[in-house]
């Protein structure tokens, strides 16, 4: 399934502004970094949270934009990033509440919605 959505995402999105997009990738990169240095052992707890709570942020802000009616994303493809998006958030909180350790889903599709874009 998340293949087809992102193969769907990217080609909406050739049609959409470059720079908003190129801001979008931006954003991913820096949670995808952060998150990358989760995976790798390199953070202090404060960073743990910091680093999540971007992710959990960022996330949060595609799905309020994905929801808004003037999205002109067609609704398929907005209702299954905003799923996408969903988990993320959720799978955010379970790590920042130690609940789980595993952090290489995450940065999989933090890249490929990044890559998409």
């Amino acid at each position: 399934m998340f293949l087809m959505t992102f193969e769907a995402y990217e080609a909406v999105v050739d049609e959409s502004g470059y720079e908003a997009r190129g801001r979008e990738r931006q954003a991913l990169s820096l949670g995808i970094d952060r998150l990358e240095r989760i995976q790798n052992g390199r953070f202090s707890f404060e960073d743990l949270v910091e680093s999540l709570l971007y992710v959990r942020r960022l996330w949060t802000i595609f799905i309020e934009d994905l929801a808004h009616p003037e999205n002109g994303l067609p609704d398929k493809l907005r209702a299954d990033i905003i799923s996408i998006g969903l988990w993320v958030v959720k799978e955010a909180d379970r790590l920042r509440e130690e609940r789980s350790n595993d952090v290489v889903q995450l940065i999989e599709i933090n890249r490929l919605i990044r890559d998409a874009l």
